[in-house]
């Protein structure tokens, strides 16, 4: 299983339900690395995305406790361990977790890789990934060069677990 997110120097992941930045070749390799797979996200996410509907071409499944919510093309569960029974029906390989920060922090132990866009920039944010530059599991395999959208500079890093 992976995780796949942009994150500003303070691992800030998300200000009031919405994406601290958009820069548009993390979203077109968002989108690349995701297509045809499953992603797995809590229902704050599912509703933050445009007109709260499931990414097309991507099985969606969606972690909520209530119990009567019901999306189209989406698939619903309302637990981790209805979750992770969900999950038992996919290649591990082609599961992304992709957020909020409690679905990213309860499903982290379960993930061997981690996607990270790094925004060299601080923002205000309310939601945050934890910090895996901390964590004595985790190494950064992977570091693209400096890129720039606008005046931001971001790269593209690839973790693994040890």
């Amino acid at each position: 299983m992976k995780a796949i997110l942009c994150a500003d120097k303070n691992w800030g992941i998300g200000n009031n339900n919405r994406l601290l930045v958009s820069i548009p070749s993390d979203m077109r390799f968002f989108r690349q690395t995701t297509t045809g797979r499953v992603v797995v996200m809590g229902r704050k996410t599912l509703e933050s995305f445009p007109n709260g509907m499931p990414l097309k071409n991507r099985t969606n499944v969606v972690l909520t406790g209530n119990k009567e919510y019901r999306v189209k093309d989406a698939v619903i569960v309302h637990s981790k361990d209805e979750l992770m029974e969900e999950l038992k029906k996919y290649d591990a390989d082609d599961i992304y977790v992709i957020g909020g920060e409690s679905v990213y922090r309860m499903m982290l132990p379960y993930c061997d890789t981690v996607y990270v866009t790094k925004v060299d920039h601080a923002f205000q944010a309310d939601t945050f990934f934890p910090d895996l530059d901390e964590m004595d599991e985790w190494v950064m395999t992977e570091e693209s060069e400096e890129q720039t959208c606008f005046d931001l500079e971001y790269r593209f890093t690839k973790y693994e677990r040890r």
